[in-house]
């Protein structure tokens, strides 16, 4: 049973504080025993406030974040002392002291402040809310910081940006570490969808465009259809009818990243799905999600994962079925 605490702190707000045991307390094996056991914990084991005004009681102290395999950090509206160059309670920086080098670090929107102001995060490449980055940045210069994303996965330590996109993270943490089966279960469960594409810069407070303007809605979804064949971009802006400059822009502001990487990523997706669920040799899995040659997606798959096909597909296949594999 993969332990997994959650740190409410002062000032926290509910529904974030509720995401972690939402989306993993609804993560099942194929018998229905759940995959993780969650604790929601405070620095000192007592009670706090949270932003809606109602008092939080938590079953454990810092002892949950020293047992845990996973700690998540939800946000906080109590952060302004941190913005401004404030040190951690003696409390708070004691409990996660106490933290188990190689435990996975998780943080939701604004608890990225706490991870910072611990030091975790110098060097290291992270997100929060785009509403806090120039704050986020101005206190905590060293940090890396992609204001477009949803999430960030830095190995052993992952944040992500405000309130839904700490359920994608979550779901994605499911999928990590159970597979795509697992996660979907999880989503379908909580009724939301299992991968979102994009990042926040399609979510910034932006001028409205006028209703008239095109999307590139319609597009994306016939580029799905034909993940497997090559799409060159003027097609995808021929099939928009939009100038290549007006749809390269435009997919961009809607969707937070450009043709060509949503792309791939939508080709990843489904390679990673034919993998797990298929005994597919690995020419015909690159064939049919669109990269042509197994040493492309090879490639590919190393680059965003970190991993080969078949390294993939034997974690999260059964032995029996990654055997018969062909070997890529």
């Amino acid at each position: 049973m993969h332990r997994i605490a959650v740190l409410a702190l002062e000032g926290v707000p509910p529904f974030e504080l509720g995401i972690p045991s939402r989306v993993f307390g609804n993560a099942h094996d194929d018998d229905g025993a759940p995959l993780y056991e969650v604790t929601v914990c405070t620095a000192d084991g007592l009670p706090v406030t949270s932003d809606a005004g109602f008092t939080v009681g938590v079953a454990a102290g810092p002892e949950a974040l020293a047992a845990a395999d996973t700690v998540v950090i939800p946000p906080t509206h109590a952060m302004d002392d941190l913005a401004h160059g404030a040190p951690l309670s003696s409390a708070l920086a004691a409990a996660i002291a106490g933290i188990r080098p190689g435990t996975r670090l998780v943080s939701i929107c604004t608890g990225s402040y706490v991870l910072a102001a611990a030091g975790l995060l110098d060097g290291r490449p992270a997100t929060t809310h785009w509403l806090h980055a120039p704050e986020f940045q101005r206190a905590f210069p060293r940090v890396r910081l992609d204001e477009e994303v949803l999430f960030v996965d830095d190995g052993d330590v992952l944040t992500s940006a405000g309130v839904a996109a700490g359920v994608d993270l979550c779901l994605y943490l499911i999928r990590q570490d159970h597979g795509t089966a697992v996660a979907n279960r999880a989503a379908r469960l909580c009724v939301v969808p299992p991968w979102r594409d994009g990042g926040q810069a399609q979510y910034i407070d932006r001028p409205v465009p006028e209703p008239t303007v095109a999307t590139t809605t319609a597009t994306r979804a016939w580029a799905l259809e034909r993940l497997a064949e090559p799409v060159a971009l003027a097609e995808l802006a021929a099939h928009a009818r939009m100038s290549l400059r007006t749809f390269t822009r435009r997919f961009r502001d809607e969707v937070g990243m450009t043709p060509v990487q949503w792309l791939t990523v939508q080709r990843l997706e489904l390679a990673r799905h034919l993998l797990e669920s298929s005994d597919l040799p690995v020419d015909l899995v690159a064939h049919r999600a669109g990269f042509g040659s197994a040493n492309s997606l090879r490639q590919h798959m190393r680059a965003a994962l970190g991993t080969s096909p078949i390294a993939y597909r034997r974690t999260f296949q059964p032995h029996d079925r990654a055997s018969v594999a062909a070997p890529a």
